[in-house]
């Protein structure tokens, strides 16, 4: 019984929303009838390659695959590996407009006559429309001219991490091939050339002290000696005249060696006897010429006689890698030197892609060389080091190469043979010609001509390589080790070896299968070892390297024969050389299996006896005669013997498995033999089991090496049941378990690798290129099955064309259907073993089933049983029928068996030609039941998963994903109406993968979509404007916007998946991410599809995503992207949600609502806390781009009819949608031209080229796109997708800023721009289609209003010209059509549209500047003729431009003057307005606007003087005076000048002004109580507001039309510029202002009942006064600077005084250095003097051709009266007027002097008005001056001493650094003579003049309150003191007591005048001695 879809739904959504899919087959059948049948075959429902079989021939390096050429029959195994590496793959194949820049430069002449300027072009036919409907026409067919088709090809892909629909395809398997390089031998040079030289060289690893390649030979003798040694070379072949090789390096490391081993012919001597000449003689020395002519001879000699026979010699080794590590660093060096930057060489990490074992990538701290990236590299080798007879094992070796990498020398003195080597080494990129593989056989490319070959050096990897075999090879290597004859007696010292295989006994049986050495045959009969000479415990060296036959018999061993070789002939002999001492031999099998590893064997002395070659030497039966054998049948020779095969395992238990699997063939004798064991015929099938079972016992390596063979065998025996012994025996089961078991342990294997989803790419790989169907079982008698092949029915590898797509309509892809019986198996004695592993397992009994091809019309209702078993269908009855671990594993890596039940099912249709059978009768019922099952209990698993095990989240999701996957397979083979009753789980996943299906739109029925349901078609705006819709018209149009339950049923995949995005919303970031890149990318699918790029199809396709439009626009509050002036994002905090290391674990519940858990819902109310999930910004990007495609491709008339049905509200949230769209999509330049998502550029280059390398091998399009774009061939089973063209995006997959080239860059620019322009048309043909419904729209004025507002904003943002072109035309068409309601409705837009398109007409951009000039023209024409308002768009058109040139700094006022006079152009030129004011009119203001410009010029000219600038556009202001509406945009304007500055209170401060001033002309219109009278209100701020009264209502009414008519003359612009003042206020500290302001603004609220913001208003103030009790005295206020201009360069302000008010702690070289160095620009150096003193300044002695400044630091002044007002430190810095500065002077002229001739100036300046003010500077207006006498100054310094030690003794929290730096600089011992010596001068003695008298008694009074203060803090700090302080604390009071004991005398002394009772005849002048000064300014 089928599961239905709808009920695992109903398990997450409320019943309301439960849906059934329509039965697809019988609709479509019913379609193929219908009128959409033609576009529904337009689309390719399923064409002719929808999935096919193909057999894909091999990629082969050689140019022929080696096969062994003996002939004879072969063993079955090796028969069967060969088939395996060369039958071929069998595989399923799925079939700019340019931005503007408005920046340019200003004129600097402020006076012009807009009449002599030149107009620009106007545009053409301005007037030429009849109606506003041919208006809209025209518009129209602009707008769509020269657009882009294809939205997202524009459109930066998402990233991929949520791609789950991207299978990626597995790497054809290869031969493993590591990073090579080619090393060419040179030469090699001694001191002396006298006979041949032979070298061999070979890698090796120190680290893993191990040699890593095999041993190639290289000869660079001269032709005379390659004579000396003819009679020993019967013929060279060419394969052996190589001087260069290919080495390959799997794993590099900084330990591999290169060493070269160099042999000569043997001779008599040891080495260093031989080694001497070389060391003593040197060729270029004539002396020397005889005795090396000699030598020569007697190598000649030697050669002829002893040829064959080699000697050790010398030996020389390089570091490789640091050779090839230095040749990239200089590479790189040469490139950074040339290029200016780094190579891109380096960019390429080291890959090994191809080895399958992360391994190397654990291992700590990984060398990391980049082997293919240098350039060829010359090595040569200097130091060359005589060979030692005693030390030539490889363990020998590496000691000495583990000395030199230590000390660069081996420790041991090794004496050295002067010479030289000189190799080359170079990276191998590709294949070079004429190259051998490691058989001899040619590899591809083949030479053109005869060349010297190159050999390919075979790799033994220093670790394991877990690469499948696939090439044939079988090669074996002999290393003979030692031998010890040091007991035998004979003189047997010059010993050698000969190596032969033979194939029987006698001689003739030794096969040529020795690979040769340099200048020989390929192959030889025989090899010899080289000789030691009077060695008799010979080490060897020797790697004997032969091709072993590919059947081998137990004759079939090695041969040893020892010889001694006499070096020297002997007088009268003239035999051979060699005299034999013994033999040894290796048979090659043992028990069948090729021996292999360390051997030490014995010798025998004299014949080998009959049939010896059967046993081992070891174990040789007893011999008549007895054999004699050396030391009594001790193992004298070691040897080592390594096999490099694909045909022998070399495992134990795959040996066994693959032995008794070949018995079942047949053609076997029992009892078989197994190693030692014999098995009877009535055991083979317990065996089997047993080996089945012990399969996962075997190493990883072997097993992986052979994984192919085994799985194939596997599968062989699911599929066969077997006759054995007469009784049928079934392995399917337990084969089944075996191959579980395998699977389980791949995926557990750290050393093995996975693809992204998580799949063993040894088995991904497995399934898509090497899995064939096994044979079909045969019904057998014997003891064995034969097998015979079937016909093979696959197709070639190509592509069929798609001509025929309506006759294979119901074609699809090809998979295969079975579902077996088999009886159960018969229960042995022996099988009580296995059922002991095995454990008890339940099996069920059914009969099989399979479908008659020849008669399929008979199978549609039903199928008949038969015996012949199908794989598929066992294999998914074993899936059924598993329990315990088994079934656990099975589906935890479900996603191997379900990719192998797809490719068997799609062979089985190939197979038995069921293309043309109807789907439903392709399977069986019972198959069909089995799948059921198999879905329904992976779900379930799925679910346990998420609800027991939280931790196995990511497993559950890839389980998930390939189920989805499943189904998607199955929907190209089975009923797809099966498929879509199929209960699945996880959905999102499920449907991404499931909607990427080829056919999606026709299984989602597109063709029947409501877009042209024929029904009730979309109405026409004429019929439209006839009569109104019926309400169910009205809720049929709105409903086709909605997700309803009649579209889900009927769009069933697209129902689905919108459903889920709508409650993915809800959700947390990752869950809306992934439903969101879900839609994104199907419908950039749809897009970029060839089939879908006709309109009618687009409307189609568009038409099934109109629920999308809906579920986008109530999602508008989630969007992150808002309309401000940053035009930011709400949560710009670094897209933490696509960093995915650090999400945090998913929630429970979410978890749950995913999966689709019955005790969770997918509704809105998931998430209990949150009410708004805000979207991430690339997440709300990737929806919008999805909402502009359905409404730029769904059908017009339908949009027109749903915006006209629309609620006002739904239609207010359309248009902030289309706002956030503008947003969105606007241009943001270069630097952001790349994708919104960055965090790809966090991750290491190895995994961006694993992401890339995934990419392009993928299928579909953004695997096509990345090989489009990379420029990379299409790989095998890549080919074109129908449907996926991404190919045609313009975008490069790359974040890598630094991999761009500036063209790159420059392009994606573009891109960036034209998908900006793009968007922003869509947006702007929705807001057309919504204006041509606005006549049918009850709410007209909102319509229009908030058109509007979406255009008005459209033109703040960064647009092209091309969309402000189309902008301008529908703003025109919005005045001409709704001018009236525009221009008395929507004032405040009105006004925002004149400042807009007023800041287009300073565009330098000719077109822009064009638009803009026509559009304000027909504004203001358009205000004349038909809305009677001119005088406010006047006004209004005056306060934008005051406002752009007061706020912009980039205006362009030569462009603007250019408009002004194009405007009037316009004017002049308009034939219908001629007779009217309308040119009068327009002349005058263009004249006003002008007259504006002028006054800016001044201003830019002071653009670096803040102050100069303030005081210019102050003076506009004021010029302003008159006309409030100006003068409030002049403040304004300063205050956004003073906010950049952040002159935080002058801002303030202009906003209070034009509050005021706004409150003048509001209590002109209305009288309340609760509004500010006028500006007195405001004098509790700041007196200086009282200046905005100037005006009074006699002079100027509000009334009048077009003045004060701005937002802020109302008394919501009252409130809001107060508010806006007080955060200002707050922010630049001044506290208590706020309350001030509040004042205000509180009866105001209270008069509305607006108590939430009453309480938001006293949150501020409570805020406000905890700051100003928190910060106390801490806030820091302004500073304040006299400033004086001196000299006629200053012009204005030559002889002016100013107060500077500067930042708090500003010291005086900030502020001289500021203003010098600006006037130092303006005048130059040589012009500005700067005066450093405060002295008057005589202006008799400047200098006329120079310019002065004085600057003089200057205090608030405060009379004694004022300061009882003034008790806090804001109220001493709030309203200043009066400034203080003193100069020090004496009466002899100097500043300073003793302390009784030290006088002081004090100078008090008034400003104009109080700080803080408007402007930062303020012009002094009064100076007054008075003189100190000395005592006055010294009671002035000591009233300040005093007062600054009260104030550090009783502050609340007391600071003790402070209070101990007061006391020391007053009662310190070091400074005591300060006070002490005032006393002294002033007090010592009663004055003179009685006039002193009064002074004197003060001063004493001073002192007595200063040394009271004294002792007050003197004990204050006893207890602020710590311990550590005691000493310190008593030495202050020692010297405190020894000052107050200095001064009690003067202190005590008393004027006795003073004291006297007198009469004073008159109140003594306070100013008799002072000097008075007034200046008036």
């Amino acid at each position: 019984m089928l599961t239905p879809l709808s009920q695992y739904f109903s398990q997450s959504f409320p019943p309301n929303l439960n849906h059934m899919p329509l039965d697809l087959e019988e609709f479509l059948m019913l379609q193929l009838r219908s009128e959409d049948l033609a576009l529904m075959q337009e689309l390719g429902d399923f064409p002719d390659d929808d999935l096919k079989v193909e057999q894909v021939e091999k990629e082969c390096r050689t140019v022929r695959h080696f096969v062994p050429e003996e002939g004879g029959e072969l063993d079955p195994h090796v028969r069967d590996c060969l088939r395996s590496y060369t039958q071929p793959w069998l595989v399923k194949s799925p079939t700019l407009e340019g931005l503007t820049d408005d920046s340019g430069r200003t004129l600097t002449s402020s006076d012009f006559n807009l009449r002599c300027l030149a107009p620009d072009q106007r545009l053409d036919g301005l007037m030429a429309f009849s109606s506003p409907d041919e208006l809209d026409r025209l518009n129209q067919q602009e707008r769509n001219r020269n657009r882009h088709p294809e939205l997202f090809a524009l459109y930066p892909p998402p990233d991929e991490e949520d791609s789950v629909e991207i299978r990626p395809i597995p790497d054809c398997p290869k031969e493993h091939v590591g990073e090579r390089i080619l090393i060419r031998c040179q030469s090699i040079k001694f001191e002396i050339d006298i006979e041949p030289i032979f070298a061999t060289m070979a890698l090796y690893d120190l680290k893993e002290k191990k040699k890593i390649s095999e041993n190639f030979y290289c000869d660079l003798n001269s032709e005379q000696f390659k004579h000396f040694l003819k009679p020993h070379t019967p013929h060279v072949d060419v394969s052996t005249l190589a001087k260069s090789a290919i080495f390959s390096i799997t794993y590099p490391s900084p330990d591999i060696y290169l060493v070269i081993k160099i042999e000569k012919v043997l001779q008599q001597g040891e080495i260093g006897d031989c080694a001497d000449p070389y060391m003593t003689l040197r060729e270029c020395e004539s002396k020397n010429k005889d005795k090396i002519e000699k030598l020569r001879n007697q190598a000649e000699a030697f050669c002829q006689r002893l040829g064959r026979y080699r000697m050790p010699f010398a030996w020389a080794t390089v570091n490789i890698m640091e050779v090839i590590t230095s040749a990239v660093d200089r590479d790189v060096t040469d490139s950074d030197s040339v290029k200016g930057g780094k190579s891109s060489s380096m960019d390429r990490k080291l890959q090994l892609p191809r080895r399958n074992s992360e391994r190397y990538t654990n291992i700590e701290e990984p060398f990391c060389c980049h082997v293919g990236g240098f350039r060829t590299t010359p090595i040569p080798i200097n130091t060359i080091f005589k060979q030692e007879g005693d030390r030539l094992s490889d363990e020998d070796l590496l000691k000495f190469l583990s000395d030199i990498k230590k000390t660069s020398t081996p420790q041991r003195r090794i004496k050295t043979i002067p010479g030289v080597m000189k190799l080359d080494v170079s990276p191998v990129n590709d294949m070079p010609q004429g190259c051998l593989s490691p058989e001899l056989i040619p590899l591809k490319p083949l030479a053109e001509k005869n060349i010297r070959p190159l050999k390919e050096v075979l790799e033994f990897p220093s670790n394991e390589v877990y690469v499948p075999h696939n090439i044939y090879r079988n090669l074996l290597y002999v290393y003979p080790l030692r031998l010890n004859f040091v007991s035998r007696l004979t003189s047997s010292k010059n010993i050698t070896i000969k190596i032969q295989f033979m194939s029987g006994e006698d001689p003739s049986c030794a096969l040529p299968v020795f690979f040769g050495k340099s200048s020989g045959p390929e192959f030889l009969q025989e090899v010899y070892t080289p000789v030691t000479y009077h060695n008799k415990s010979p080490d060897f060296y020797e790697e004997v390297k032969l091709s072993l036959p590919a059947r081998l018999t137990e004759r079939h061993h090695l041969l040893f024969t020892f010889y001694h070789i006499s070096c020297q002939q002997k007088q009268n002999q003239s035999g051979s050389c060699e005299t034999l001492i013994g033999y040894s031999w290796l048979p090659m099998l043992n028990s069948d299996r090729l021996q292999t590893g360390p051997f030490c064997l014995p010798i025998i002395l004299e014949r080998l006896p009959i049939n010896y070659s059967l046993h081992p030497p070891e174990k040789l039966p007893a011999q008549v005669p007895p054999v004699k054998w050396m030391e009594g049948h001790k193992g004298l020779f070691s040897l080592e013997v390594q096999a490099v095969s694909s045909v022998h395992t070399q495992d134990n238990h795959l040996e066994r498995f693959f032995t008794l699997c070949h018995a079942l063939e047949g053609g076997v004798v029992f009892p078989l033999r197994v190693k030692e064991e014999k098995i009877p015929e009535n055991k083979l099938e317990h065996e089997l089991k047993l080996s089945i079972i012990s399969l996962s016992s075997s190493s990883l390596e072997p097993l992986v090496l052979f994984l192919h063979r085994v799985l194939d065998k596997l599968f062989t025996l699911i599929m066969q049941p077997m006759v054995i012994a007469g009784q049928t025996a079934t392995f399917a089961q337990i084969a089944f378990e075996s191959v579980v078991s395998i699977v389980n342990s791949l995926h557990n294997s750290p050393e093995l690798i996975k693809d992204q989803q998580g799949r063993n790419s040894l088995l991904a790989t497995y399934l898509y290129w090497v899995f064939c169907l096994p044979d079909p079982p045969q019904n057998t008698q014997s003891s064995g099955v034969v097998t015979s092949a079937a016909e093979s029915r696959y197709s070639t590898m190509g592509r069929a064309t798609a001509a025929n797509v309506g006759s294979m309509l119901l074609q699809s892809r090809i998979r295969s259907s079975s579902n077996p019986d088999i009886p159960g198996p018969h229960n042995s004695a022996e099988d009580a073993e296995v059922n002991n592993i095995l454990s008890s397992k339940v099996r069920m009994t059914r009969m099989s089933t399979y479908v008659d091809i020849n008669n399929h019309q008979n199978a549609i209702g039903s199928t008949r049983p038969s015996s012949r078993k199908q794989f598929h269908e066992e294999l998914a009855l074993q899936m059924v029928v598993s329990t315990g671990v088994c079934k656990e594993n099975a589906y935890k890596y479900a996603w191997f068996f379900f990719e192998l039940l797809v490719k068997s099912m799609a062979q089985h249709v190939c197979q038995m030609e069921k293309h043309s059978v109807p789907r439903r009768s392709r399977f069986s019922d019972r198959f069909k039941d089995d799948i059921t099952t198999i879905v329904s209990v992976v779900t379930a698993e799925i679910c346990t998963i998420l609800v027991k095990q939280h931790k196995e989240v990511e497993q559950a999701e890839k389980v998930n994903i390939s189920l989805a996957f499943f189904l998607y397979d199955l929907m190209s083979l089975m009923d797809r109406g099966f498929v879509f009753h199929l209960k699945i789980n996880m959905r999102l996943e499920f449907l991404r993968i499931l909607c990427s299906h080829e056919h999606y739109l026709n299984l989602s029925i597109f063709f029947c979509s409501p877009a042209s349901a024929p029904v009730s078609p979309s109405p026409s705006i004429s019929s439209q404007s006839s009569g109104s819709c019926s309400y169910q018209e009205q809720q049929r149009i709105l409903a086709l916007f909605d997700l309803s339950h009649e579209f889900k049923q009927q769009h069933y995949l697209t129902g689905l998946l919108l459903t889920e995005l709508s409650a993915a919303l809800d959700m947390e970031g990752k869950v809306q991410r992934k439903a969101i890149n879900a839609i994104n990318s199907l419908l950039c699918c749809h897009d970029l599809d060839h089939r879908c790029e006709k309109p009618d199809i687009r409307a189609k396709v568009a038409a099934l995503y109109l629920p999308l439009v809906g579920i986008i626009i109530d999602a508008t509050n989630y969007l992150d992207f808002t309309v401000s002036d940053t035009r930011g994002g709400k949560n710009k905090t670094g897209d933490q949600d696509d960093d995915l290391e650090n999400i945090p674990p998913i929630n429970q519940s979410i978890a749950m609502a995913i999966a689709g858990n019955p005790f969770n819902t997918l509704g809105r109310n998931v998430l209990q806390g949150k009410s708004i999930a805000t979207l991430a910004a690339d997440s709300s990007r990737h929806l919008l781009v999805c909402f502009l495609w359905v409404m730029k491709n769904a059908d017009r008339s339908l949009v027109q009819r749903w915006a006209v049905e629309m609620p006002p509200s739904q239609l207010n949230k359309l248009l902030e949608l289309l706002t956030i769209c503008v947003s969105c999509f606007e241009y943001r330049g270069k630097q952001s031209s790349d994708k919104v998502s960055t965090q790809a550029l966090q991750k290491s280059q190895q995994a961006k080229l694993q992401l890339e390398e995934a990419l392009l091998r993928g299928s579909g399009a953004r695997g096509e796109m990345m090989k489009r774009v990379g420029g990379m061939d299409r790989g095998m089973g890549q080919r074109e997708n129908l449907r996926w063209r991404k190919d045609l995006t313009q975008w490069r997959q790359t974040n890598d800023k630094h991999d761009k080239t500036k063209a790159e860059l420059d392009q994606e620019a573009i891109i960036s721009g034209n998908l900006a322009t793009e968007a922003n048309l869509i947006v702007l043909d929705i807001l057309e289609t919504i204006i041509q419904a606005v006549p049918l729209a009850d709410c007209k004025d909102s319509v229009v209003g908030g058109v509007l507002k979406v255009l008005l904003h459209s033109i703040t943002c960064n647009q092209s010209t091309t969309y402000l072109s189309h902008t301008f035309s529908t703003l025109r068409a919005l005045v001409v059509k709704f001018g009236d309601l525009l221009f008395e409705e929507e004032a405040e837009q009105c006004a925002d549209l004149c400042q807009k398109v007023l800041q287009y007409c300073s565009s330098p951009v000719d077109e822009n500047r064009s638009q803009a000039c026509a559009t304000l023209y027909l504004i203001m024409r358009y205000s004349y003729s038909n809305a009677s308002n001119f005088s406010r768009i006047k006004m209004q058109v005056t306060m934008s431009l005051a406002s752009l040139v007061g706020k912009s700094s980039d205006f362009q006022e030569e462009y603007l003057r250019r408009s002004l006079r194009t405007i009037l152009a316009y004017a002049e030129e308009d034939a219908e307005m001629q007779n009217t004011q309308l040119p009068s009119q327009v002349d005058e203001l263009l004249r006003n606007l002008n007259c504006i410009l002028s006054d800016t010029v001044k201003m830019r000219e002071f653009q670096e003087d803040p102050e100069m600038l303030m005081d210019l556009m102050y003076r506009i202001a004021k010029g302003y005076q008159t006309s409030p509406d100006l003068r409030l945009t002049w403040l304004q304007n300063m205050a956004e000048k003073h906010n950049n500055r952040k002159c935080y209170t002058e801002a303030a401060m202009c906003l209070v002004h034009a509050a005021a001033l706004v409150a003048e002309y509001l209590s002109m219109l209305e009288d309340h109580k609760y509004l500010p009278v006028g500006s007195v209100t405001f004098q509790n701020i700041s007196p200086n507001v009282l200046e905005e009264s100037a005006v009074s209502d006699d002079i100027l009414s509000p009334d009048e039309d077009g003045v004060c008519s701005g937002r802020c003359f109302t008394e919501n612009g009252l409130v809001g510029l107060l508010e806006q003042a007080a955060e200002l206020f707050s922010t630049g500290g001044l506290y208590e202002a706020v309350n001030e302001v509040y004042k205000i603004i509180i009866p105001i609220l209270e008069a509305r009942r607006d108590f939430r913001k009453l309480a938001l208003t006293h949150d501020k103030l409570h805020r406000a006064f905890e700051n100003i009790i928190n910060k106390g005295i801490k806030r820091m206020f302004g500073t304040y600077f006299r400033v004086g201009f001196y000299g006629s360069k200053f012009g204005d302000l030559d002889e002016r005084e100013f107060i500077y008010k500067e930042p708090g702690i500003t010291h005086l070289p900030e502020i001289s250095h500021r203003l010098e160095n600006f006037y130092v620009q303006c005048f130059g150096e040589e012009t500005l003097v700067m005066i450093k003193d405060s002295t008057p300044v005589d202006r008799k002695q400047l200098k006329p051709n120079k310019a002065y400044i004085q600057i003089t630091y200057v205090e608030p002044y405060f009379d004694d009266y004022e300061m009882k007002d003034r008790l806090t430190n804001f109220e001493k810095n709030f309203n200043l007027r009066r400034f203080m500065y003193t100069t020090p002077f004496t009466k002899s002229g100097r500043p300073r002097g003793e302390l009784n001739e030290q006088y002081k100036r004090k100078t008090i300046l008034t400003t104009m008005h109080a700080f803080p003010y408007v402007k930062t500077r303020i012009n002094v207006i009064q100076k007054e001056e008075f003189d100190l006498t000395p005592i006055e100054v010294a009671i002035e310094d000591m009233q300040k001493k005093t007062r600054e030690l009260a104030v550090a003794t009783h502050r609340e929290q007391p600071d003790a650094k402070m209070l101990q730096m007061l006391l020391q600089g007053s009662v310190g011992a070091t400074v005591n003579q300060g006070p002490l010596e005032v006393a002294q001068v002033f007090l010592n003695e009663i004055p003179a003049d009685p006039k002193l008298f009064r002074h004197h008694n003060k001063l004493r009074l001073c002192f007595k309150e200063f040394i009271m203060r004294c002792g007050e803090a003197v004990e204050k700090n006893k207890h602020l003191i710590t311990a550590d302080q005691k000493e310190y604390q008593q030495e202050l009071k020692k010297n405190y007591n020894r000052l107050r004991e200095n001064l009690r005398p003067m202190l005590e002394r008393k004027i006795p005048e003073l004291y006297k009772p007198i009469i004073r005849p008159m109140v003594e002048n306070r100013f008799l001695t002072r000097g008075l000064i007034v200046i008036s300014n």
